[in-house]
């Protein structure tokens, strides 16, 4: 059965979005620092991290590969974008959309002709971050089982829970968690990253309007993914 492999990139709202109540409840810690110079590193550091939350951030781009055709769609936020329709064909289309709203329709468009997924740390980040924007966008969900039964690699197969056996070590143990960079390079996999950009930079290349960079960025990650996968299938899957 055919495998949906995608990845998602996220940024941070501006703080116009929030009103003065929302903001004093995100930087409520920061407030309790002794000084004004801690104050401030401590609202940066905060802040930082709303890329990371679906009630700070939106959903700017979504990679997507069927792991057994190597086709598939990246979706990506774009004030302007020059098509490239008249350019070779790729096994890859590339599709700007005018907002959010339109993004997560077209990927639960294509959701809905998959049954099984396959994600690094979808279950943790990219799954609830999906659910929780198309709810607050009042998008239609096509697929509601992606957080089902954590122990099973169907409907979702997350390879950073087959790579840490379910978190068996913890932190500290053999089978702890790693990033995908980590694991790509262990295994020989192109890092996504060796192309000198990483999620912490999708905030400045989208205020610069960087938008298909962003877009080739994401894809990386999902081509790495599905090579991981494929390892992950030929050499662990089935280990009791």
């Amino acid at each position: 059965m055919a495998r949906l492999v995608f990845d998602i990139e996220t940024s941070a709202l501006g703080l116009e979005h929030f009103d003065e109540a929302q903001q004093e409840y995100l930087f409520r810690e920061a407030s309790r620092q002794p000084d004004e110079t801690s104050q401030a590193l401590k609202r940066a550091e905060i802040q930082q991290q709303f890329s990371l939350w679906p009630f700070t951030a939106q959903v700017v781009c979504i990679a997507m590969l069927n792991v057994d055709s190597g086709k598939g769609q990246v979706l990506f936020q774009a004030d302007d974008f020059e098509s490239d329709e008249d350019g070779p064909k790729s096994a890859v289309e590339f599709v700007p959309c005018v907002d959010e709203s339109e993004l997560l329709t077209a990927f639960w468009d294509v959701a809905r002709h998959y049954d099984e997924i396959v994600t690094f740390n979808g279950r943790g980040f990219d799954v609830p971050f999906l659910y929780l924007r198309s709810a607050i966008l009042n998008v239609p969900i096509s697929r509601r089982n992606w957080l089902g039964y954590r122990y099973a690699t169907e409907p979702h197969c997350d390879l950073a829970e087959q790579f840490s056996f379910y978190n068996v070590s913890g932190r500290e143990g053999a089978a702890r968690k790693f990033n995908l960079d980590f694991y790509c390079k262990s295994f020989g996999i192109e890092s996504p990253k060796s192309h000198g950009i990483t999620g912490m930079d999708v905030n400045d290349l989208l205020a610069a309007g960087e938008y298909r960079a962003i877009a080739e960025y994401c894809l990386r990650d999902v081509v790495a993914t599905v090579e991981l996968y494929k390892l992950w299938r030929d050499r662990l899957m089935g280990i009791k």
